[in-house]
């Protein structure tokens, strides 16, 4: 975006180098670029000495490198993501910047006119800002206040964000309807800033109160930061209109079972010469009327304001009537929302904080169950968004698992043959997966993550299991061939077959130990018995029918003997049945006989 040349003609000498320095650094230093007003004058964004006072003095112009953010009235850029005209807050430099780095607020609607969450939406928003690798560092700001009381143009000069300003030309009607979201230009940590559709409006009639209860009490359940827009002029009476605005907050949070506190920022506009501690004085003292009058549970009869909020105030001029100071004070405000997660920060307290990768899960379902009228359990709600996240993230993992090239080689690897090294190729992928599961899932709940962690490996390592059983298999067929071979170049080298064949036996069984163990995992026990029995009966089988086959060997030597004596000498075999007392087949085939021990088949 340029500057027009009229504008640049009526700027002096010195505010031009500003202006051309302001661009030419970039980011960082254009925060404080002047910029050209409603009235074509420059203007500039100077430090308040005191957050929310209102300056009449103000300091000397800093270099333009250390002025704060001011941003300029809106410019009109063309949204191909919105295929729409938004409005860009912000000094030229800034605007231009925030187009070349990519620096863009992706503003959405997320809740329409009519009630319902667009939950597409919601996670196009989270895609496109990048919310989701946040983990636990972001913030989430949102904003109440009455229809036409400039809250969408306080946000987007505060945090450079494109929601859809009221034209007061027009007269004052209803601008923002629904909830919208955007984040925060130019600030750290991420901030998530919501919109939220005015109170009191005409347009909504009787339905108002509904849906300006719904809505307050999703800003609590989902916001570390909570801003109301009050009137100035309301502080002190008693039939104010923030007065009806404060008394809901306090009323939907008792449905609220929250583990931490809010920080509600009292933002008083259009603010008079009164002194900001007599109306911080006087607005602290409304605030507890309408707190002690608020309906209470039993269990929160004793309960104080400060037990829920961290209550704070900051005061801005009128937007209208002083627009520099106004311009100045939000620069000054904007500081405020930088490091706003710090232990000293806005949003200081982060217990129960949801990972930012299950903030649009955790944003759709708390909405759900506010429609249903139900009460919002936001502890119950953590573990519940735990539990689907953790699912989703185990899912997830499971699936890369099984498409990894690793192990899809492994397991090609175990069909074809024994695979030296299968369970420490397989445990170091298997923990791959766990490392990355644990990375993502650090932020929620443990005992869930526990839990679907635990599934998790159950799930891989089932997967896996049949490979290893084809593993166990290929070396059961290895260790049985083996003991085959070893047995029968054992014998012919004139072994005894019963020693033979138990040391052969033995050698085998601790082959197979060995090679069992080297497949097995070390997140699993897998028992390898049922395959170890069977290659014991195997190896006993084949014993056995080598047994009998030395065994036969042994009747044909003696046949051939018999008939070999016989024709000989047919009376020398009745000799030698008489002198050995029992016939020689009987002693042979006889375990227990001696001769057959002498020959060592048994």
């Amino acid at each position: 975006m340029s500057r027009s040349v009229s504008s640049v003609a009526r700027l002096g000498a010195t505010e031009i180098e500003l202006w051309q320095n302001g661009n030419r650094r970039g980011r960082s230093s254009r925060v404080g670029s002047p910029s050209p007003s409603v009235r074509g004058t420059p203007s500039f964004s100077f430090p308040l000495k005191t957050i929310g006072h209102e300056t009449l003095a103000p300091v000397a112009r800093p270099p333009v490198h250390s002025l704060p953010f001011s941003p300029s009235p809106p410019c009109l850029l063309r949204s191909k993501r919105l295929n729409s005209i938004l409005c860009f807050p912000g000094t030229p430099a800034m605007a231009a910047t925030a187009a070349a780095d990519g620096s863009e607020c992706h503003a959405a609607q997320v809740v329409g006119a009519d009630g319902e969450m667009d939950g597409a939406a919601m996670e196009r928003f989270a895609a496109a800002a990048g919310l989701a690798s946040r983990g636990l560092s972001y913030a989430v700001v949102s904003i109440f206040g009455p229809q036409g009381s400039g809250k969408s143009t306080l946000l987007n000069r505060l945090f450079g964000t494109s929601f859809t300003e009221m034209d007061a030309l027009k007269g004052r009607n209803q601008t923002t309807k629904g909830m919208w979201v955007a984040k925060a230009v130019g600030i750290e940590p991420f901030t998530v800033v919501m919109d939220l559709e005015g109170t009191d409006g005409r347009e909504r009639g009787e339905d108002d109160t509904a849906f300006e209860k719904q809505s307050a009490l999703f800003a609590l359940a989902v916001s570390d930061i909570v801003m109301i827009n009050l009137w100035c002029h309301d502080i002190g009476r008693e039939q104010a209109a923030n007065r009806p605005l404060l008394k809901t907050i306090f009323e939907v949070l008792m449905c609220l079972f929250s583990p931490r506190k809010t920080t509600l920022l009292l933002v008083i506009r259009d603010k008079t010469k009164t002194p900001v501690e007599y109306l911080a004085q006087a607005l602290t003292e409304d605030i507890q009327k309408i707190w002690d009058s608020v309906p209470k549970p039993e269990v929160f009869k004793e309960a104080s304001l400060s037990d829920f909020f961290n209550v704070d105030v900051t005061a801005l001029s009128s937007y209208e009537e002083k627009e520099e100071l106004f311009k100045e004070q939000v620069g000054k405000l904007r500081h405020r929302f930088i490091n706003s997660i710090a232990p000293s920060g806005l949003a200081a307290d982060r217990r129960g904080v949801i990972p930012a990768s299950a903030f649009c899960i955790s944003a759709m379902q708390i909405w759900k169950v506010i429609q249903e009228n139900k009460d919002l359990n936001l502890p119950a709600h953590k573990v519940m968004v735990a539990t689907v996240r953790c699912e989703e993230i185990a899912d997830e993992r499971l699936r890369c698992f099984m498409s990894d090239e690793g192990w899809l080689e492994l397991e090609a690897a175990a069909k074809s043959g024994p695979v030296k090294g299968f369970g420490t190729k397989l445990s170091a992928i298997v923990d791959f997966y766990l490392s990355e599961y644990d990375m993502e899932t650090m932020y929620f709940d443990e005992s869930v993550g526990t839990v679907k962690r635990q599934q998790l490996e159950s799930d891989i390592l089932h997967h896996a299991y049949p490979a290893f059983e084809t593993v166990m298999k290929h070396l059961h067929c290895t260790v049985l061939d083996k003991f085959k071979s070893d047995l029968e170049q054992s014998l012919r080298s004139g072994g005894r077959f019963a020693a033979t064949a138990r040391y052969c036996a033995q050698s085998s069984l601790v082959e197979f130990e060995v090679g069992w163990r080297d497949a097995v995992v070390k997140h699993v026990d897998w028992d390898g018995t049922s395959i170890r029995n069977k290659l014991q009966q195997h190896v006993e089988v084949h014993t056995e029918s080598v047994r009998s086959a030395k065994l036969d060997e042994l009747k044909a030597t003696y046949e051939f003997l018999k008939c070999s004596i016989f024709m000989l000498c047919p009376s020398s075999l009745n000799i030698a049945e008489k002198t050995l007392g029992c016939t020689f087949w009987t002693c042979t085939i006889n375990p227990g006989n001696w001769r057959t021990k002498l020959l060592g088949i048994y």
